[in-house]
C-alpha cells in the first residue's frame, strides 16, 4: 500500500477523564497569575461547574475576572466586551468553560485582547494572529463541537448577518480539560445537537480532500462511537459511561477537523445560522445532511461504503455501490433516532430567503474540499431540497 505524504499537528495537551476539572487551577497557574474565566451566565445547569472552576483557579493563587456574557453563535459584540475585560484585568490566560460558544468566544477574546482592531480583522482570509495571543484553556461541557482541540473560533457579525471563523495555529488551546462529569447536566436537545455535530465533523473530515490515513482512522472510530452511544444516551442522560464515550468521540472528531477540515454542509450550515442566529449549528447541519449525502455519495463511493458498514454491519458483504447508497439511508435513520429529522421549514426559514444563503455559502472555503464541489446553482438546488422533509 502506498501512503501519500501528510502532516498531522496537535499542540493541545488533552486531559481526559472523570474528575479532571480538579486539575484546572494548577494547569492555569503555569501561564501566569491572572485569569479570565469565560462562560455563559452562571445559572443552572452550569452554575455549579462555573463556581467550582472559579474556586479552583482562586485556590491556585490566580486573580479571576469572570466574563459571563457568552451567547449562542458568538457575536463580535460579545467578544469585544470580553476582550475589553481581559485587557482591564491584564489577563495572562483565558479559560473557556462550556460548549462550543464559550470555547470559541475564549479563543476570539485571546486574539482581540492582544491585537489591534477586532477579532473580525483576523478571520481565516485576513490578518494572522501573532504569538501575542493569550494562552487558552478549554473546558468542555458538551460533546460535539470539538473546539477544545481545534484552531478554529466561529464568530457572527450580527449587523451583517455573517458567520465566519478565525483559523490559525495560535488559537489551539494550550490545555483541553475533558471531564465527562461536566456533561451530565447537558439537556436532551443539547446532547442530541452536539452529538450530531461530532458525527458531522468526523464524516466530513473523512471525506475531505485533505484527509490522511491518520485522520481517517480517527474519523471512523468517532463515527462508530456516536452511532453506538448517542441514541441510548438520549434515553439515559445520566449515564456516565455513555457520556464518556461521547466525550471521546467529540475529541476524536475535533482532532480530525483540526487536521483535515469540514466540507459542504458546514458552508451551508454556517450561512444559515449566521443569518438566523436562533438556529443552532447542529440543527442547521441536520437540515442539510440528507440532501448533502445523496449529492456527494456518487463522488465518494468507497468512503460512503465504509461508513455504511459501520452504521449497519449487515452491509459487510454488500458491494460498494449498494453499501454507499444504503449509507445515506442509515444516516437518515440516525437523524430520526436522535430527533433531528428536520427541514429548513421546520427551522422557520422562509423559502423566499434561500437565494440569500448562496453567496455566504460560497464565501466559506469548506465547500471546495467536498469530494464533489458544488456550484452556486447546485447549492441553491440543495437548499431547495432541504426546504421540506417528508
Amino acid at each position: 500500500m502506498t501512503v501519500k505524504p501528510f502532516n498531522y499537528y496537535q499542540p493541545t495537551e488533552i486531559r481526559f477523564g472523570r474528575g479532571r476539572l480538579r486539575q484546572l487551577g494548577k494547569a492555569a497557574a503555569r501561564f501566569g497569575r491572572r485569569a479570565l474565566l469565560v462562560t455563559v451566565p452562571a445559572a443552572e445547569p452550569l452554575g455549579p461547574a462555573i463556581d467550582k472552576a472559579r474556586t479552583l483557579l482562586e485556590s491556585a493563587g490566580l486573580a479571576v475576572a469572570h466574563f459571563d456574557r457568552v451567547v449562542p453563535n458568538p457575536t463580535t459584540d460579545s467578544i469585544a466586551a470580553g476582550a475589553a475585560l481581559a485587557r482591564e484585568h491584564r489577563a495572562d490566560v483565558v479559560v473557556g468553560l462550556g460548549g462550543g460558544s464559550s470555547m470559541d468566544t475564549a479563543k476570539a477574546i485571546a486574539v482581540e485582547a492582544t491585537h489591534p482592531g477586532t477579532c473580525w480583522d483576523y478571520l481565516f482570509d485576513k490578518a494572522e494572529p501573532t504569538e501575542k495571543t493569550l494562552p487558552v484553556i478549554a473546558v468542555s461541557t458538551t460533546s460535539g463541537t470539538g473546539s477544545h482541540v481545534t484552531q478554529v473560533a466561529v464568530a457572527t457579525q450580527t449587523p451583517r448577518e455573517e458567520k465566519f471563523y478565525l483559523c490559525h495555529p495560535q488559537l489551539f488551546p494550550r490545555i483541553a480539560v475533558v471531564d465527562p462529569e461536566l456533561m451530565l447536566t447537558a439537556p436532551r436537545q443539547v446532547t442530541s445537537m452536539t452529538g450530531w455535530d461530532a458525527f458531522t465533523h468526523a464524516l466530513e473530515a473523512y471525506l475531505h480532500k485533505s484527509s490522511s490515513p491518520y485522520v481517517r482512522l480517527l474519523a471512523l472510530e468517532a463515527i462508530g462511537l456516536v452511532a453506538a452511544h448517542l441514541p441510548p444516551l438520549l434515553e439515559d442522560l445520566g449515564n456516565l459511561e455513555l457520556r464518556s464515550a461521547m466525550a471521546w468521540a467529540d475529541t476524536l472528531a475535533g482532532l480530525c477537523m483540526a487536521n483535515a477540515g469540514v466540507t459542504l454542509p458546514h458552508s451551508l450550515g454556517m450561512a444559515i445560522s449566521g443569518r438566523w442566529p436562533r438556529v443552532a449549528h447542529g440543527q442547521s447541519l441536520a437540515a442539510v445532511y440528507p440532501a448533502f449525502t445523496r449529492y456527494t455519495c456518487p463522488a465518494a463511493i468507497p468512503q460512503f461504503a465504509a461508513v455504511g458498514r459501520i452504521l449497519n454491519r449487515e452491509l459487510s458483504g454488500v458491494a460498494d455501490d449498494d453499501a454507499a447508497a444504503q449509507c445515506c439511508v442509515e444516516i437518515d435513520l440516525l437523524l430520526k433516532r436522535i430527533g433531528l429529522w428536520i427541514s429548513l421549514e421546520d427551522l422557520g426559514i422562509p423559502a423566499a430567503e434561500l437565494d440569500a444563503l448562496v453567496a455566504p455559502s460560497l464565501r466559506l472555503p469548506d465547500y471546495r474540499h467536498n469530494p464533489r464541489v458544488a456550484s452556486g446553482e447546485e447549492i441553491r438546488a440543495l437548499l431547495e431540497e432541504c426546504r421540506v422533509r417528508s
